[in-house]
């Protein structure tokens, strides 16, 4: 069976440059999809030219917010991006047999999420996935009691929650810079940290 791959990173900060270098990788692993898991932008400064060149990759792009850009400037980048550009905050996509669904935001920041609209909000965006094999959990923030918390921030209880409910195959998430490449196991579920440099990954 044929494996989906995939192009996830997170934390861009507006960097227009390594937008192009992340998506120039994408052209050449010549994958499936790109998940960007929230702070695309620095303070909602700097859209312009983060999305865009994954867009001429004519393949879909997920979005999320972090803790740098509103919900609402997600649904802008989306609109302006269109048929290939989605919002993931609530939502999910499938893509051959792999569901994907998530949720953006942290506890503070421009639209900042309690840990029950955490779970409510993946919980509302899994019931589209009936029947896939596969499944991808992807949201900015890192689960509580996971290895992340080395920074000193804590991880979500809600997120943690929908792991432990859902059973995703993979969760991807983001925020903690110093965390990128860090990887474990959450019961059955594959926990990656994903940053800057972006991680290819095929399911």
């Amino acid at each position: 069976m044929k494996k989906t791959k995939i192009l996830a990173a997170g934390d861009i900060h507006g960097d227009k440059g390594l937008a192009k270098k992340l998506a120039n990788k994408a052209k050449k692993e010549n994958v499936d999809l790109v998940i960007l898991a929230g702070d695309l932008t620095m303070f909602e400064t700097d859209t312009k030219g983060i999305v865009g060149p994954f867009v001429k990759l004519k393949k879909p792009i997920l979005l999320l917010h972090g803790n740098h850009e509103s919900l609402a400037t997600i649904d802008f980048l989306t609109e302006m991006y269109g048929p290939h550009a989605k919002n993931l905050h609530g939502y999910s996509i499938i893509k051959d047999d792999v569901g994907i669904f998530g949720a953006g935001g942290v506890d503070f920041g421009p639209s900042p999420m309690t840990e029950s609209q955490f779970f409510k909000t993946l919980n509302k965006a899994h019931k589209g996935l009936k029947g896939t094999k596969k499944k991808i959990m992807v949201t900015h923030t890192h689960p509580f009691k996971s290895k992340a918390e080395f920074s000193g921030f804590r991880g979500s209880k809600g997120i943690r929650k929908a792991i432990k409910e859902f059973k995703p195959d993979i969760m991807i998430s983001g925020h903690i810079h110093e965390a990128e490449g860090i990887e474990e196991k959450i019961g059955k579920t594959k926990v990656i940290n994903i940053g800057k440099k972006g991680k290819i990954i095929e399911i």
